[in-house]
């Protein structure tokens, strides 16, 4: 098997950082696009969909922002922002339209009058959109707070916090959490130099660039019968809209991010477009279709690794980005960048990180859940798992650095400003 050069040429070097674009490839969704990089607090650096674990009966939609969040940068606390909409879209018809929506928005506490110390909890409220039916079903919930240390945050913080129970069997919670994405993206930007040596398939390697670091998640349990159409496949996405700029900055909302699929704006859209991306809905998708058929970072995989790669005419990344797969979570010939979720697939016991290529239908793309490896699971599609090549491509890590929650939000609890030492490559027992 080829190995990574020790030396490439300076032009191919700047196509490949082209390639990657302005934000952070193989980042998922941290800093992907121009625009965005310069307002994180809207920024959807990962979505997920996946039938809850331990209430099957239901689905969790979750999304973070504000990517990169450093534990112990005060005084002025990390939030959410009070001038942005977030917003869960569910498309039951696969028309890449949200036939039912979850809409948040958050206040800010009043600021202290003789306090040098910012405060970290705010208040939000929800509304669940359903056609032009529009219901508020939570008002003035408070979100859990940044974890500072242990003066600041008495009681600690534990997996209950901030979580609230609803009627109808819903749940909901926002806050600051650990970024459960993982990958190590400094190699993938030194010219995707893996780790630990130079060849291809290393695993267990890797560095974690996500460990120690925080997010602001929004989460949602819902009845699946809530977000179910006549079908078993609901298609999602996660999106943030700010007012458009007049006067008094009070104009119409404007979509600034959104993200259904991992790693595709990152991936597969070119920088020059990629603010653009984020400023339409799926149902627009055809416009980008191209960039999935014709992968450009293909043509860079085999120059790296002589992998013999299909480069063009690629119906199988349609399908598994676009469409959906036949007999998984198809949803017709739309083309649109969501996240399906086939409802009637219960989870799975013991999930594979390598979710479907694992033989895991519970995972991605089927949905996503915190532990799939959506890297590895993405390079190894991008080589063309589906269609015959194996190649066992991998970032060489494996898994998050801190354990997941057995019960909503399943997000782990955020790394600590007082302790914190930006964690390990591997996954931590607490």
């Amino acid at each position: 098997m080829s190995k990574i050069p020790a030396v490439l040429g300076a032009a191919f070097a700047a196509v490949l950082v082209a390639l990657m674009g302005a934000g952070a490839a193989f980042a998922s969704s941290h800093r992907e696009a121009p625009a965005i990089a310069n307002d994180p607090s809207a920024d959807v650096t990962d979505y997920y969909a996946f039938r809850s674990p331990d209430a099957p009966s239901t689905v969790t939609f979750a999304m973070n922002v504000y990517p990169f969040e450093e534990p112990s940068a005060g005084p002025n606390w990390y939030g959410f922002s009070p001038n942005a909409l977030y917003a869960f879209r569910v498309d039951t018809n696969g028309n890449g339209r949200a036939e039912t929506s979850y809409l948040f928005r958050f206040r800010n506490a009043p600021k202290s009058e003789t306090l040098p110390l910012g405060n970290t909890v705010q208040t939000y409220s929800v509304w669940r959109v359903h056609g032009s039916d529009r219901v508020q079903i939570a008002q003035d919930l408070q979100t859990a707070p940044n974890n500072i240390g242990p003066r600041t945050n008495n009681p600690p913080i534990n997996a209950g916090t901030g979580v609230t129970q609803l009627p109808g069997g819903v749940k909901v919670f926002a806050g600051q959490r650990d970024d459960p994405f993982f990958g190590d993206i400094g190699a993938a930007f030194d010219v995707l130099a893996l780790r630990p040596s130079a060849g291809i398939g290393d695993h267990g390697g890797g560095i974690d660039a996500f460990g120690g670091f925080n997010v602001q998640t929004i989460a949602i349990q819902v009845p699946i019968a809530d977000v179910k159409g006549a079908g078993d496949i609901v298609g999602s996405w996660g999106a943030v809209y700010r007012r458009k700029l007049g006067i008094d900055d009070n104009g119409g909302w404007v979509q600034v991010s959104r993200l259904g699929n991992p790693l595709v704006n990152e991936l597969l859209i070119p920088t020059a477009r990629k603010d653009y991306w984020n400023s339409v809905g799926p149902s627009g998708d055809i416009q980008f279709s191209k960039y999935v058929r014709n992968p450009a970072l293909a043509a860079v995989l085999n120059q790296l690794y002589n992998l013999g790669i299909q480069e063009t005419n690629r119906s199988d990344l349609v399908h598994i980005l676009l469409t959906g797969v036949n007999g998984l979570n198809f949803t017709g010939p739309t083309r649109a960048d969501e996240l399906r979720l086939n409802v009637s697939i219960d989870p799975a016991r013991t999930p594979n990180r390598l979710g479907v290529l694992g033989g895991d239908n519970a995972g991605y793309p089927n949905g996503r859940r915190l532990g799939d490896d959506v890297i590895d699971i993405t390079e190894q599609a991008l080589v063309g798992a589906l269609i015959g090549n194996t190649t066992p491509l991998g970032d060489g890590v494996d898994a998050n650095d801190k354990m997941f929650l057995a019960h909503f939000p399943y997000v782990s609890i955020p790394h600590e400003g007082f302790a914190d030492s930006h964690g390990t490559p591997f996954p931590s027992t607490s």
